[in-house]
């Protein structure tokens, strides 16, 4: 047995003291270097003032087009503020609730459909694009719309994903961030279509930003009320991190899975008619960014054979078996998945 002194008691309390205020210090200091390299590497980006949301680009997709009805209901009201533009893309699909009248109106914003000219012949979603692309560009000029969102609805099993051209969008990335972390009911993904800016075809590569808002399964002609409330918060959580973001919050970094299109998969068909000759495989269906295997079953032939995938590496599948992509000859698309770290951003309030 050891006997202590009141002295000994004094150190000790003292020594005790000094740690804990050693330890508060040592926090404090991490705090700040945390805070210090934070700020350090933040990107300043151009606060957004004018954004579009457009429904409607395909006329049978009808959460987005519903939503827009909505919205513009609510705007006439005095709701909304001006500098979100909402609008119906294919007025004429629309009311006859088809994906295209013409020809595929979200196949035509290329630099090269943008120019060409057009006449009272010419399709009408060619001289729609057109139209669009004055109100909401020009496609890559300081007057296009800071952030174009497009809404779109698939038959496949894809949850929502964010379709875009670039990999290396902050603002797109923060966004599709927010949503992983606010939307715990719905898988969010951020999809990359490889593609440089002349050659992007799709209406939401008219923005300084801009991707497609995916959301599915929902057969086409149909709204479902789970799909239409998962892109309605989608939607709606976006404006809200861009008015955070104009208002100069600052955002952290950290990272987001970016799933890059790899090519295309088309049915098996009969080589003289071209007539397809299987569908989707049971164990594929349905499983939209789930691994898939060199091996793995991928379709079954209409005789009852299992024919599997042959490729040389493990990939990532989605839009399976999407309604619409059996006319454009895919079946389904695969896609490399990665990490892409992104950096702190805040607005520039000095522009």
């Amino acid at each position: 047995m050891i006997d202590f002194t009141a002295a000994d008691e004094r150190k000790l309390h003292c020594r005790s003291q000094f740690k804990g205020q050693t330890s508060v210090r040592r926090a404090a200091l991490m705090q700040m270097d945390r805070h210090n390299h934070l700020w350090s590497n933040v990107v300043s980006l151009p606060a957004m003032s004018r954004v579009a949301v457009c429904g409607g680009t395909h006329g049978n997709e009808l959460s987005g087009i519903y939503l827009v009805r909505e919205r513009l209901k609510r705007r006439e009201d005095g709701i909304e503020p001006v500098s979100v533009v909402t609008l119906m893309s294919n007025p004429r699909a629309v009311q006859l609730c088809v994906r295209y009248v013409e020809t595929d109106l979200n196949r035509c914003f290329t630099r090269a459909a943008l120019s060409a000219p057009v006449s009272e012949h010419s399709p009408y979603e060619m001289i729609r694009s057109q139209e669009l692309n004055a109100l909401l560009g020009p496609k890559g000029s300081a007057q296009a719309v800071d952030l174009l969102c497009d809404l779109h609805n698939t038959t496949a099993n894809t949850g929502l994903c964010l379709i875009t051209h670039s990999d290396r969008d902050w603002i797109c990335l923060h966004i599709c961030k927010h949503l992983q972390r606010e939307m715990a009911s719905t898988p969010v993904r951020y999809v990359h279509f490889d593609i440089p800016l002349d050659e992007a075809y799709s209406l939401d590569s008219v923005g300084k930003h801009g991707f497609a808002m995916e959301v599915g399964p929902q057969p086409h002609g149909v709204v479902r009320s789970v799909i239409f409330s998962a892109m309605q918060e989608g939607v709606q959580l976006m404006l809200d991190w861009i008015r955070q973001f104009n208002s100069g919050t600052l955002f952290e970094g950290g990272s987001v899975d970016v799933f890059t299109m790899v090519k295309n998969i088309d049915y098996p068909r009969d080589p003289r008619t071209h007539m397809i000759t299987a569908a989707v495989h049971p164990d594929l269906q349905d499983r939209d960014f789930c691994l898939l295997h060199p091996g793995d079953p991928m379709f079954l032939s209409f005789s009852g054979e299992t024919l599997r995938y042959k490729g040389k590496e493990a990939l990532y599948p989605f839009f399976i078996n999407e309604a619409a992509y059996y006319e454009k000859g895919v079946a389904l698309s695969l896609a490399r998945k990665r990490r892409v770290e992104i950096p702190s951003v805040r607005s520039d309030t000095r522009r």
